[in-house]
């Protein structure tokens, strides 16, 4: 399993980790964020040594309950980053994490590699064009709402049901294009709520059906530190134990603010089922 991105190649044979780099004032998680294209550089530098295969570059918060911002000022705070990282790291696999197909396309004329959405193209229908258009590689997530409302009681009939439908749409829509690029991301705390995220995690299994690589995204969320009784600043360990759990139902990329940790539980991972 692999992805590509014009003429460079991303093995999935083994489990990868992606970096998240926010340049937003608001993110959920304060050590994620950067203030200048130099903080960028080194924050991006040393995930990239610790061991993630992808940074994950947003300029907008998608939290719960967080504003909408523009695409003018999401790409005015990513593109001098992108660039800048983009420099400094020519090889690396960058991502923007973006619904905008105008901030997309923007950040790949600066080289990134990968579009991150977290509407899977629902927001906005020159997405997939975009991405299909210039080859990079894409991620598509389900949400349930926007961010702004997502959490105020969500509810679904069948959970695992109505998302496994969602991304077989997905993947018929895909087909037609004959695009293969791409990757499901289940959207944990996207209009879900913590008993539907347990519940999404203990059945993450069933997305193998679909042969595509899987993101997982649940560092430090909510799912974590309100069941422990703790924030997101004391949600390492519980991010841990359950980046395992994830793993062992398929996860191919782990989505992650601490990358030192995530990479020594893929290498335990790894060693426990050599």
């Amino acid at each position: 399993m692999f992805l590509l991105s014009k003429e460079k190649k991303l093995s999935l044979t083994t489990p990868v980790i992606m970096g998240i780099l926010n340049t937003t004032p608001d993110s959920f998680y304060g050590k994620s964020r950067v203030q200048t294209e130099q903080e960028s550089v080194d924050l991006a530098g040393a995930m990239i040594e610790a061991g993630a295969a992808i940074i994950d570059i947003g300029g907008q918060s998608t939290r719960p309950g967080s504003e909408r911002v523009s695409f003018g000022e999401e790409l005015e705070r990513v593109a001098p980053v992108v660039r800048a990282i983009r420099r400094a790291f020519p090889e690396a696999w960058l991502s923007v994490d973006t619904y905008y197909s105008s901030v997309a396309l923007a950040c790949i004329g600066l080289g990134i590699d990968m579009i991150n959405d977290i509407a899977a193209g629902d927001n906005d229908p020159k997405m997939f064009r975009t991405v299909f258009d210039n080859e990079v590689a894409y991620v598509a997530m389900h949400k349930k709402g926007n961010p702004e409302t997502m959490q105020d009681d969500p509810h679904y009939d069948d959970l695992m049901g109505e998302i496994l439908e969602y991304f077989n749409q997905k993947k018929q829509e895909y087909r037609k294009a004959d695009f293969a690029n791409w990757v499901i991301d289940p959207g944990f705390g996207f209009g879900k709520t913590t008993e539907h995220n347990f519940q999404l995690l203990n059945q993450l299994q069933k997305f193998r059906q679909f042969n595509k690589p899987l993101l997982v995204g649940i560092s430090r969320k909510g799912m974590i530190w309100k069941t422990i009784n703790g924030t997101p600043e004391t949600a390492l360990n519980g991010t841990t134990a359950l980046h395992m759990a994830a793993l062992d139902r398929g996860a191919n990329i782990l989505r992650v603010h601490d990358v030192k940790e995530a990479k020594e539980c893929i290498d335990l991972f790894l060693a426990l089922k050599a």
